[in-house]
C-alpha cells in the first residue's frame, strides 16, 4: 500500500515516514500544501495523512481541491488538540478521519489500517483467501494456520492483491501501489515477486490474466 504524508514539521514527517515504511508501506512526503496537492492529484494513494496547518496552501484548501476533482483516496487529517472547529471543517471538506496532535503512533497506524480496509470493502482486520490469511494488524501471513515468511516486497504485493481479491489488478497498478515515487521502479520485478508468492502460498492462488494483469482468487 502506498501512502502520502503531507506535514511541514521535518522531524514529525521523518518520524511518520520511517515508522510507516517499517510497517511495510511505500511512503511519499510533501512539506507544504502546494506540493501535497500536486502529488495527490497526480499519484494514486491508498491513504493520505494531511496536516491542516501547512505553508503555501492550507490543508483544508488542498482537501477541498482533491474532492472537487473527484479524488477519493481516504484522508486522515492532523489537527491541533482542542481545535474542534478544524475537525468539523475537515470532515465537512471530505476527510474520512482526524487525529489531534500530539497523537499516539499506534493509534494513527490503526486508523490508517481501518481506512484502507473500508476503502477496499473489508470489515475485518483479517483478510482470507482460501487457506491464506493476512492479519493487517500484525502483518502476519499464514497458510493453513502455519506462518509464512515473506520479504518486504513480497508482502506488499500480497497485501495489495488480498485487499483487491477477486478483482483484476494490472501490473502498472500494482507497481504504482507498492513503490514510493522516488523508488527506481521496474515492473518486471513484479513477475518475480508473484512467482515467489506462488511457490510459498500455492501455484493457483494468483492467476495471470494474459495481457491484463493478475487476479487473486481462492483455488
Amino acid at each position: 500500500m502506498r501512502l502520502l504524508v503531507v506535514e511541514d514539521d521535518p522531524a514529525l514527517a521523518r518520524q511518520l515516514a520511517e515508522r510507516l515504511e517499517g510497517e511495510g508501506y511505500a511512503v511519499d512526503r510533501a512539506a507544504d500544501g502546494e506540493e501535497g496537492q500536486f502529488l495527490g492529484e497526480t499519484e494514486p494513494y491508498d491513504t493520505i495523512v494531511l496536516d491542516l496547518g501547512l505553508p503555501r496552501v492550507d490543508g483544508l484548501t488542498v482537501l477541498r481541491s482533491w474532492r472537487a476533482q473527484g479524488i477519493a483516496a481516504p484522508v486522515i487529517i492532523l489537527t491541533a488538540r482542542g481545535a474542534w472547529t478544524e475537525k468539523v471543517q475537515g470532515i465537512d471538506a471530505g476527510a474520512d478521519d482526524y487525529l489531534a496532535k500530539p497523537f499516539s503512533m499506534e493509534e494513527l497506524l490503526a486508523r490508517i489500517r481501518a481506512l484502507i480496509r473500508r476503502s477496499k470493502g473489508h470489515a475485518s482486520a483479517e483478510i482470507a483467501c482460501g487457506g491464506v490469511v493476512l492479519d493487517t494488524r500484525s502483518g502476519r501471513v499464514t497458510l493453513d494456520g502455519q506462518t509464512v515468511e515473506l520479504t518486504g516486497h513480497e508482502f506488499r504485493v500480497l497485501d495489495y492483491l488480498m485487499h483487491r481479491k477477486g478483482q483484476l489488478v494490472s501490473r502498472t497498478e500494482l507497481t504504482e501501489h507498492i513503490y514510493a515515487q522516488d523508488f527506481d521502479r521496474d515492473s518486471n520485478t513484479i513477475e518475480v515477486f508473484v512467482g515467489r508468492l506462488r511457490r510459498k502460498l500455492g501455484a493457483d492462488l494468483i492467476k495471470t490474466v494474459r495481457g491484463l494483469g493478475y487476479k487473486l482468487e481462492a483455488p
